[in-house]
């Protein structure tokens, strides 16, 4: 049986909610996936590459849970990402999901008051 290391483990968690943050993220407001990329980078002090987040993008997109939308900026065409209906429903399900017990589970392991 292999070992799994430190960062093995950080990165298999990040990769797990890597498509609910960015649920979440659209949900705030449109979003380029340039914009999604930095936030995430900026929310989870780790490095997301477009290579990262962009198939997590079409994937969503693909599933109904995000839309998006192409715009001009200058000579550039941007394509702003929001949430549909459907990520709407989705979200509020993993919210439930990290409601009580796991709620509670989470701020003990983050050292934090239940």
């Amino acid at each position: 049986m292999s070992e799994i290391s430190e960062e093995d483990l950080i990165r298999a968690t990040l990769r797990g909610l890597s498509r609910a943050i960015i649920l979440w993220l659209v949900s705030q407001k449109p979003m380029s996936g340039y914009h999604i990329t930095k936030e995430i980078t900026r929310l989870t002090e780790r490095r997301f590459t477009s290579g990262t987040i962009y198939p997590l993008l079409y994937e969503l997109e693909r599933k109904g849970f995000i839309t998006g939308k192409w715009t001009e900026k200058g000579r550039r065409r941007i394509k702003y990402y929001s949430i549909t209906e459907e990520g709407e429903e989705i979200l509020g399900k993993i919210r439930r999901l990290l409601e009580k017990p796991l709620r509670e589970i989470l701020q003990n392991f983050l050292g934090g008051e239940a």
